[in-house]
């Protein structure tokens, strides 16, 4: 850091496994790309192209290269995922991937119906390529998952081999884990962390107070994503104190 100040609490160290923050690119150019990682790759763990994005994004190698110079992993969104599937394109999903230089795969059915054991096989086969994050939960708002579901469903994808379970959200933090008002369903949320452990759970949480519930709930190691990219210093700073809504999380209360 900058300066020393005290009653800072400890955040984990790149790389980490656990005090996540993924930040999702829409569409950056290469000098925006550029731009971010130069003041964000310190704290910034994972890159993802959002949803299809990656399909129409122009000089896509050029951009990923940008990333690669900073040792940042990407992934595609879950949606293309999604769509490669959808059309009987899973061998040219790897393909893809490989031809990109892409290591991480996220794994969904946020959009699709898939049986959940085929979902499974999907994840066990990519882990075999790279590290594999899969997303539960629905991105149809009038689906709702009871917690025992999220809980089972979770629990499956990890011992498939996901390195870690995306609580959906969407980029709009109104869906799945929240109401559509961007409200935390936390009576879901805790009960999930009943039987699924935090540091594998990677949570959306693209709105402020989305963060700072987590942050309150967890602490400053906790996996947040869906993070806009101009928000990649503000997170930090929020993580460990230094911003209105945590100020007084750490501080010695005497």
């Amino acid at each position: 850091m900058n300066f020393n100040l005290t009653q800072i609490p400890e955040r984990t160290i790149k790389p980490r496994v656990n005090g996540i923050t993924m930040v999702m690119d829409k569409g950056l150019s290469i000098e925006e790309a550029r731009n971010l990682m130069s003041v964000g790759h310190p704290h910034i763990d994972v890159v993802k192209l959002g949803f299809g994005t990656a399909f129409v994004t122009p000089n896509l190698k050029e951009k990923l290269a940008v990333y690669r110079e900073y040792d940042m992993p990407v992934y595609f969104g879950g949606t293309l995922f999604e769509a490669f599937l959808i059309r009987n394109q899973f061998e040219d999903y790897i393909a893809v991937c490989k031809e990109f230089g892409v290591s991480y795969m996220e794994v969904s059915d946020g959009s699709i119906t898939i049986p959940h054991s085929e979902k499974c096989g999907y994840i066990e086969k990519l882990s075999k390529h790279g590290v594999v994050l899969s997303e539960v939960g629905s991105k149809d708002a009038a689906h709702i998952i009871p917690p025992y579901k999220w809980i089972e469903l979770m629990s499956a994808e990890l011992s498939a081999g996901s390195a870690y379970v995306i609580a959906e959200a969407r980029e709009a933090g109104n869906v799945g884990i929240y109401r559509g008002s961007g409200e935390v369903r936390e009576g879901l949320v805790q009960e999930i962390l009943t039987q699924i452990p935090a540091e594998k759970i990677l949570w959306e949480a693209p709105q402020k107070a989305q963060q700072l519930y987590f942050l309150e709930l967890i602490g400053c190691n906790v996996n947040l994503g869906n993070i806009a990219p101009s928000e990649t210093i503000a997170l930090e700073a929020m993580r460990i104190g230094l911003r209105g809504d945590t100020f007084e999380l750490y501080l010695d209360k005497k």
